[in-house]
Parts: C-alpha cells; sequence; structure tokens
C-alpha cells in the first residue's frame, strides 16, 4: 500500500513539474517573447531600451510584456515615468542561457587536419 501511494504521489509531482514545463515552453513558444527574454538575461531593462534592441513595435511589446508577465516570467519596477524589466523566473534564465549556448554563442571554426 505504501508503495502505492509514493509512486501516486511521484506521478502527481511529476504532472505539475510537467504542466509547468509546458506553460514555460508555451511561452518561449513566440519569437517576440524568446527575443525579450534573451534581451533580459543581460539584466534589468526599460521598456523603451527593450522596444529599441529587438525592434518590436509598441503595441506588440507591450502585449508580449504582458504575456511573460502573467506567466510569471519578468517582473516589474517603476522608475518615474520608466517600467523597468527583469527575470523573474530561475528555471526560464536557465532555459534562456541554454538556448543562447546552443543557437546564439559563437562557435569556434571549423578546422580539418
Amino acid at each position: 500500500m505504501q508503495a502505492q501511494i509514493t509512486t501516486t504521489m511521484d506521478l502527481e509531482s511529476l504532472r505539475l513539474s510537467a504542466d509547468s514545463a509546458c506553460r514555460l515552453m508555451k511561452a518561449l513558444s513566440n519569437p517576440d517573447r524568446l527575443l525579450l527574454l534573451c534581451q533580459l538575461t543581460e539584466g534589468e531593462k526599460r521598456v523603451g531600451e527593450l522596444e529599441a534592441l529587438v525592434g518590436i513595435a509598441q503595441p506588440t511589446l507591450s502585449q508580449q510584456l504582458g504575456v511573460l508577465r502573467d506567466e510569471g516570467l519578468v517582473t516589474t519596477r517603476r522608475e518615474g515615468k520608466n517600467i523597468h524589466y527583469q527575470i523573474a523566473s530561475p528555471q526560464a534564465l536557465a532555459v534562456m542561457q541554454t538556448l543562447f549556448e546552443q543557437f546564439c554563442a559563437p562557435k569556434e571554426a571549423f578546422h580539418a587536419d
């Protein structure tokens, strides 16, 4: 009986983890959101900075930042008229670092010997 309960609990824990991972991957599946998070891996940025860095028009930028905020991936801080964004999710940061290593980091030149 105890083994059955432990297995059921482990399965439930795995389901919750899978749900969290799927929500994260869904949020990352949009190119604009991916670009925004990529910029935020370097640290906190103002909305105007993000707009200039990723070339996303203000309405789309606001919408995509809202999705990231609603998913708990970023947090905001207001300073006067400026809103600053930063990554709030350690999981999102870890995934972004892996994506950078796999897709964005400079590749060493291949030398045939």
